[in-house]
């Protein structure tokens, strides 16, 4: 009869024990081991969120777009005409005005007075002429006077020679008589003779006298007048047709001359001055054409100028207007514009990703032939537009891309699409 040992059933019982234990561990290797070389699962995009583009071939127009404002090339600035005060303000901004129309009236008294001075000093100037006139000719009539006396004197003197000459030879006359006579009459001849040369050295006196106080008529009259015309311009006027953009001053301000008061503008010649971000003026050239929208309507145009330094980041650049203005188009309106640069034939093409700059090389998810999954794929970018970018390498026409901001999943290089 066999009799059971305790010794070697527990010895059995340890063995079937320890290989279960280690048979456990080996599975619990086996599955972390497993689990750390599976990959993550693929994140899931909305469908319905995303921006997806069919690459295609064909046409591609090159633009830059920027912001900006119509300005008017004619502008005229409204300077003070003289130190004043504002008194009135007759026209408000917005208002169409023509070249005689008065904006501002300013005040100055001692301007005023200076007109009333100068305006009293010329009326005081042609009376002094006229009383210069008067006593010139009473002086010359006293002269012809005087011409005429001794003319009339030399006339008898000359008459009484004769007749002692006719006597004289008679024997009538004695000789110391006669020659008395001669002597008178030459006397009296050349008195008138010296008397006719003092009435035309008289008569020139007067006339240069007449002249020179004519002269200073002249310059009282010419002071008078420009006081008249500062006083006239205080009266401030627009100078220009045009409207009224801008009024820089206020009731009761004292102005200095030269100030500007305010602004006029032509609204009929308008032009667009667009800001380009520096990072794409390169391509932009004179002459090219521009769309400017206003929002209600778009106006042809071309590029006139361009700034040569950038300000804040951009380059400002003139597009003259070409096509006809919309009824809404006016000075400082906000506007947009379209630069077209120029236009590719054949050209591989998909609409501007959210990443990604021209000419870089970007991971971007292509849609699998299904759709239902998206791979990154790195692609080689061209020649950058406003809403279109061309393909160089990595994408085929007919070929889904996602287009949308995908930095969420850069360390995904596959995506669910759902």
């Amino acid at each position: 009869m066999d009799i059971k040992r305790p010794g070697k059933s527990k010895l059995k019982k340890r063995i079937r024990n320890g290989v279960l234990i280690v048979v456990g561990l080996v599975a619990v290797g086996g599955i972390t081991v497993g689990l750390t070389k599976l990959k993550p699962a693929a994140p899931t995009l909305d469908r319905s969120t995303a921006v997806i583009d069919t690459v295609k071939r064909g046409q591609f127009v090159r633009q830059v777009r920027g912001n900006g404002t119509l300005v008017p090339q004619l502008t005229r600035w409204v300077p003070a005409p003289a130190d004043g005060r504002l008194e009135k303000i007759l026209v408000e901004p917005g208002v169409e005005v023509t070249t005689a129309t008065v904006i501002f009236e300013l005040t100055n008294p001692q301007m005023e007075q200076q007109a009333i001075d100068a305006d009293f000093q010329m009326k005081a100037a042609q009376a002094d002429q006229e009383n210069l006139k008067v006593r010139l000719e009473s002086d010359g009539m006293t002269q012809q006077s005087a011409i005429a006396s001794i003319n009339a004197e030399y006339s008898q003197a000359k008459m009484q020679l004769e007749t002692d000459e006719i006597l004289g030879k008679q024997g009538l006359v004695p000789l110391i008589l006669l020659k008395v006579a001669r002597v008178r009459v030459q006397d009296l001849a050349n008195r008138l003779r010296v008397e006719q040369q003092r009435l035309e050295i008289s008569s020139k006196a007067t006339k240069a006298q007449i002249n020179a106080q004519q002269a200073r008529i002249d310059q009282l009259r010419a002071l008078a007048a420009l006081k008249k015309s500062q006083v006239d311009a205080l009266k401030v006027r627009a100078g220009t047709n045009g409207v009224l953009q801008q009024v820089l001053v206020q009731v009761g301000q004292q102005v200095t001359p030269g100030f500007n008061m305010a602004r006029v503008a032509d609204p009929a010649s308008l032009k667009a001055e667009l800001r380009i971000a520096e990072t794409q003026i390169t391509d932009v050239k004179l002459g090219q054409p521009v769309e400017v929208d206003t929002r209600n309507g778009i106006i042809q145009a071309r590029v006139s100028r361009i700034d040569p330094a950038a300000r804040e980041g951009t380059f400002v650049i003139d597009a003259e207007l070409i096509g006809p203005l919309p009824a809404s188009a006016r000075p400082d309106l906000s506007v947009d514009g379209t630069i077209e640069l120029e236009r590719l034939d054949n050209c591989l093409n998909m609409g501007r990703p959210a990443f990604g700059q021209g000419r870089q090389t970007v991971g971007i998810f292509k849609l699998t032939p299904d759709g239902q999954d998206a791979v990154r794929t790195q692609v080689t970018l061209g020649r950058a537009s406003v809403s279109t970018i061309e393909i160089v390498s990595g994408l085929r026409e007919g070929d889904q891309v996602i287009l949308s901001d995908t930095s969420a999943w850069d360390n995904y290089n596959e995506i669910r699409v759902r």
